[in-house]
């Protein structure tokens, strides 16, 4: 009897093992994992097979061109259906799962680095600036109309076109080029904007060096030189600075010959200087600069182009960092080291009005915060300029409206200027000296200036 009833014993412990061995078998099921993708990339999971409860990752790589868009589940019950992160993982459900990574045509792209060749932007694209885009001899950047560029914080986020280089921006009226910051509440001087260094003479010959990097050289003999053609770009919050001396303009162009086209730019809250020609002699129309920080135009060390049809505003609230902002500020020769040079600047400014919308602001101590306008037009240093059909206009305060003094060379009394003055407040001196020769104040009939509909293309509201 008793060995019957071990029998029994044993043999029910033997069922217990089989059945725990069996329950264990059952949990380290591995079930099937399949992953597939659309056209444009390739996809796979960290491994092929999985028990139920265990973590599944996956991860998607698309192709040039291309980005991942979602996942999705095409059998089994896997909880990833239309996730967009990549990489992404699951829990493995009990059965086997069929996975499929979704990819599109890409619509965001990086933009940086050196272009020697031809390189053509796609408008369907959006693309960050992330350093410094160098155009280099020889080497051609496109982009067509429409296309939408945005640019990381900082001063080495910027365009360079260098001598030999070329750059089309094929912006139309109803699709400009745009060129911004990357977030929605950008400053002026978020980053540092558009360059181009071309062959064309300065003051004395000879070349000069990019601010930015004096590796750059920028200048020559060549009048015609033809850097490309640009047309309907908006440049916003430009200007960074990399220290109280060196920092970018909104657009800044080097030695440019008038081989290159340039028309229709909108130049919007940017660090220091709204446009800054540096010698050169293209030809620049229909430009618009609201709220540039230091001087709205400016030109030095040998320009002999015409800037026409320019429109400079200072919107109500703007205040300055600048301790002398100006509507225009012209030298002959770069920072009046050379007044000895041949090829003084010597150009001309057709057409153009200065709205200063700011209240007026009778105290003269700057403070870090400007809301006065030193000069309206400063010409010094051997520059010479004939200006046609100029207006200033609003309820701002200038100091002076034409100055021609400076502590290392004044202008030669050669200039012409024709002005109207329509601010509501008298500025503190019409001229200085007085009674310059050249100036026609307030002729009849009176200047109208630049046209505000020439930039209905910005949509900007006058």
């Amino acid at each position: 009897m008793k060995k019957n009833l071990f029998n029994l014993f044993t043999a029910a412990l033997c069922m217990c093992a089989l059945t725990i061995a069996s329950c264990d078998k059952a949990t380290d099921t591995e079930y099937n994992i399949t992953v597939t993708s659309t056209t444009g990339g390739t996809a796979h999971a960290g491994v092929e097979k999985a028990a139920a409860g265990k973590t599944v990752n996956l991860a998607a790589i698309p192709t040039d061109g291309f980005q991942f868009s979602k996942w999705t589940v095409e059998s089994g019950s896997a909880n990833i259906s239309n996730v967009t992160a990549n990489p992404a993982s699951f829990p493995m459900p009990a059965g086997d799962v069929a996975i499929k990574a979704e990819f599109a045509a890409a619509t965001e792209d990086i933009l940086v680095g050196s272009i020697t060749g031809h390189k053509i932007l796609d408008a369907a694209m959006t693309y960050t600036i992330t350093g410094p885009v160098l155009v280099e001899d020889g080497g051609t950047l496109t982009i067509p109309a429409g296309t939408f560029i945005k640019a990381k914080k900082g001063f080495g986020s910027y365009i360079l076109v260098l001598q030999g280089g070329k750059i089309n921006v094929n912006g139309t009226a109803e699709k400009p080029v745009v060129m911004t910051a990357d977030v929605s509440d950008a400053k002026a001087g978020h980053w540092g904007g558009l360059i181009i260094n071309g062959k064309a003479p300065l003051s004395g010959g000879g070349t000069g060096k990019t601010e930015i990097s004096n590796a750059y050289l920028y200048g020559g003999n060549d009048v015609n030189d033809n850097s490309g053609t640009i047309t309907y770009l908006t440049l916003e919050y430009t200007g960074a600075r990399s220290s109280a001396d060196v920092e970018h303009n909104g657009f800044t162009l080097n030695g440019v010959g008038k081989g290159t086209t340039i028309n229709n730019i909108f130049i919007y809250e940017g660090s220091d200087d709204g446009i800054e020609f540096f010698g050169g002699s293209v030809n620049v129309e229909n430009l618009l600069v609201v709220n540039s920080d230091d001087d709205m135009f400016d030109f030095t060390q040998g320009y002999s182009g015409e800037l026409k049809n320019a429109y400079g505003i200072w919107e109500a609230g703007f205040s300055s960092t600048e301790a002398d902002p100006r509507g225009v500020e012209a030298d002959g020769n770069f920072d009046g080291l050379n007044p000895e040079y041949t090829g003084q600047s010597n150009f001309k400014i057709t057409n153009v009005t200065f709205d200063l919308r700011l209240a007026y602001f009778p105290d003269k101590v700057y403070t870090g915060e400007a809301k006065v306008m030193q000069d309206l037009m400063k010409i010094r240093r051997n520059a010479s300029v004939i200006v046609t059909n100029a207006l200033v206009k609003g309820t701002g305060h200038v100091d002076d409206l034409i100055d021609i003094s400076d502590g290392s060379q004044n202008a030669p009394y050669v200039s012409t200027i024709s002005l109207t003055n329509s601010l509501t407040t008298a500025p503190d001196r019409l001229v200085n000296p007085a009674n310059y020769p050249g100036l026609t104040l307030d002729p009849t009939p009176a200047n109208t200036g630049c046209a505000p509909s020439v930039f209905a293309w910005t949509g900007y509201q006058f």
